[in-house]
């Protein structure tokens, strides 16, 4: 085949593989058989082989694969993504028709109606019909360029087609993680033993960031497109008009969407959807409300928040009645305990729930909530259970109010309340509730990072005696076949285990302090603490004084520190971690020095002779901090290869920006006072 042949025959497979994604994931109208699709990409995958120099960014076997981004390039909305105004009644959403007229004059007007999908919200960009960007909302003037990772979500096209397609067009969408999909993904990862996500919303925030264009299509997202912010090359009169071209052009709209004349057909669409929302496979809270006309639209314009032609009508948090068995109390990692209503299981907002949080003491008085009351609950955001108020009249005669525990309900230590603190403690680090939370704690990805190792196998480890501090996970290696006789485990789980253990033992100090979970030690005073002194033996040897003068660090952070490693039991678990082979020191403890404390810089930009990662350590360990944004505090941009807005901002507010070598230049030298 001559390369004019291929190019015919590579164009043609494009377009009828396009076809078949266009019916199978926005229509949901599959004509072929898995096997004749999968035949006929591996055609077009071994031509684009054969000849690399047809490849195109539009081409179907372009949605994953390249390198993972370093970062997420800045970009700067046309049109800003503004909220909207809320409104949680008839009598306030006729208001907001009632501002229509005082402004416009009264008449009769249409709607259109949509659900308000509880997602991420996305820009995408086409140029002659081709994706050229997918951006996040970010904070509605700039966002994050996430390109090839919108390119990886199936039901994004990666090329309009149908009559009309306009020169430039940009469209706003909702990314979303269907339920059925979410709860599948959960259910897998629960039976490898690993953490289960908390809800669909955060998970699909969460999967963008994941810099992995194979997760994201793996998980399989998807997304609805609402509206049309800017185009060029066609006329669009309205927003049931632009609707019905985008699902022409191949963009996925939600098929509940509705033309209404007058607000009486918008109030019995927001009534349907509320009575059916647990039908559908999203979450939504609420219905947007638009003004049809585009003519009208731009008459109204906008606050200096929200456009005056939109608005959304959000449904009430969902309540559910149910009796509280018990109140029980969770005891955490640091000791802390948390009492917990122990519930009736109620059906609540799609979900069956038997457990509330009650925060703390404090809030149990404040709401009288005892054994045996009927209490109304309800879904903060729809997702994480909480006590709303109890039924008095329901209550029973014989009930006494809540006594907060005085011995730990998991070892039976005395408990201590530290005057001026709302929390009641558990003294005892040997405590098993908080070991096992400390067990996953250690393993997170933000401190020692143990792929595969999540809660319900850190659980069996505990219950089976194989662990009984994080420093027995590196003992494992010598209990191969204890590990393989664990329920759900296989010889390749156990082995990857393994290996994700012993590659924690070269972590940075930093993540090592914070894996060992010292109260108020979070991620910024790990950082500090691992640059100022370069080794854990040092810390532990550190008075309140010395660990005080650091700045940044305050007196409570200092006498925590020193207690911990102040503790017999503390002492042995660190020396333990040491004889295991755990890195206990800062590998660029020659580097440390205190040239840029009181400093803030930004990185923008691709650096060319180092990463990301790299830059934030070397400036950590001057003792400067990074920050995401610019602003006067910041003392610094760096400004890789396309830098983007952040490098305009700098030169708007008269900030100091080097290029990389400026930035190498600094580091060697230190910064003058």
């Amino acid at each position: 085949m001559n390369r004019e042949q291929a190019e015919n025959r590579i164009e043609g497979l494009r377009n009828e593989i396009r076809r078949h994604d266009h019916l199978y994931y926005v229509k949901g109208a599959a004509e072929i058989s898995d096997q004749e699709y999968d035949r006929i990409y591996r055609e077009l995958v071994d031509l684009e082989s054969q000849f690399p120099e047809l490849v195109t960014p539009d081409s179907p076997t372009q949605r994953v694969g390249g390198a993972p981004s370093a970062e997420f390039p800045e970009f700067v909305h046309r049109v800003p993504m503004l909220s909207l105004d809320n409104t949680y009644s008839e009598e306030e959403l006729r208001e907001f028709e009632r501002r229509i007229f005082r402004q416009v004059g009264e008449r009769p007007l249409d709607y259109v109606t949509e659900l308000k999908i509880d997602g991420l919200s996305m820009a995408l960009h086409y140029e002659k019909g081709r994706l050229v960007r997918g951006v996040t909302r970010g904070d509605g003037v700039r966002g994050d360029d996430v390109t090839p990772y919108v390119r990886a979500i199936r039901t994004v096209p990666l090329r309009l087609h149908g009559p009309g397609v306009p020169d430039e067009l940009e469209v706003r969408g909702e990314v979303y993680f269907p339920r059925s999909r979410f709860d599948a993904m959960n259910r897998e990862r629960e039976a490898a033993g690993e953490e289960i996500f908390a809800n669909p919303r955060n998970t699909a925030a969460g999967t963008m960031k994941t810099l992995d264009t194979k997760v994201v299509s793996k998980r399989g997202l998807d997304i609805f497109v609402y509206s049309v912010a800017h185009v060029r090359g066609t006329r669009l009169r309205g927003q049931w008009e632009a609707l019905e071209s985008l699902r022409a052009w191949g963009l996925r709209t939600n098929p509940t969407s509705r033309l209404c004349h007058g607000l009486d057909e918008v109030l019995a669409y927001i009534a349907e959807w509320q009575d059916k929302r647990d039908s559908l496979e999203y979450d939504i809270d609420g219905v947007v409300v638009k003004v049809d006309s585009f003519a009208l639209q731009q008459e109204l314009g906008f606050t200096s928040k929200f456009p005056r032609w939109a608005i959304a009508f959000k449904y009430a948090a969902r309540q559910a009645r149910t009796i509280v068995r018990e109140i029980g109390v969770y005891v955490g990692r640091t000791g802390k305990l948390t009492p917990v209503a122990l519930l009736e299981p109620v059906a609540l907002a799609g979900s069956t729930v038997a457990r509330a949080s009650l925060f703390n003491e404090d809030e149990v008085a404040r709401k009288d909530v005892r054994k045996g009351d009927t209490v109304l609950i309800e879904k903060g955001g729809d997702v994480i259970p909480k006590v709303v108020q109890v039924v008095a009249e329901k209550r029973p005669p014989d009930t006494q109010p809540w006594e907060p525990p005085t011995v730990c309900p998991v070892c039976g230590t005395a408990v201590v309340k530290v005057e001026g603190e709302v929390d009641r403690r558990c003294p005892n680090l040997s405590c098993p509730a908080q070991v096992e939370e400390r067990l996953k704690h250690f393993a997170r990805r933000e401190a020692m990072d143990i792929e595969g190792l999540g809660e319900v196998l850190i659980h069996q480890l505990f219950e089976k005696g194989l662990v009984k501090d994080f420093s027995d996970l590196y003992d494992l290696k010598d209990r191969r076949d204890d590990l393989i006789a664990l329920e759900r485990m296989a010889e390749k789980s156990a082995d990857n285990l393994l290996a994700g253990i012993e590659a924690s033992k070269d972590r940075e100090l930093r993540r090592l302090l914070i894996g060992l979970a010292i109260r108020l030690v979070g991620d910024r005073a790990a950082a500090l603490l691992a640059r100022h002194f370069g080794s854990l033996d040092r810390i532990a040897q550190a008075s309140v004084e010395e660990i005080e003068a650091i700045y940044e660090i305050g007196p409570k952070v200092a006498q925590s520190v020193v207690d911990w490693f102040a503790t017999e039991g503390n002492q042995r678990l660190v020396q333990r971690l040491k004889d295991a082979g755990v890195r206990t020191e800062e590998t660029a403890h020659a580097e440390r020095s205190d040239a840029f404390v009181g400093r803030q810089f930004v990185l923008t930009g691709s650096l060319e002779t180092m990463t990301r990662d790299e830059a934030k350590a070397a400036i950590e360990a001057r003792g400067g901090r990074v920050t995401s944004s610019v602003s006067k505090k910041t003392s610094y941009v760096v400004a890789g290869r396309d830098p983007g807005s952040k490098l305009d901002k700098a030169k708007e507010l008269g900030v100091a920006h080097v290029d990389e070598q400026g930035f190498r230049d600094l580091l060697g030298k230190g910064i003058s006072a």
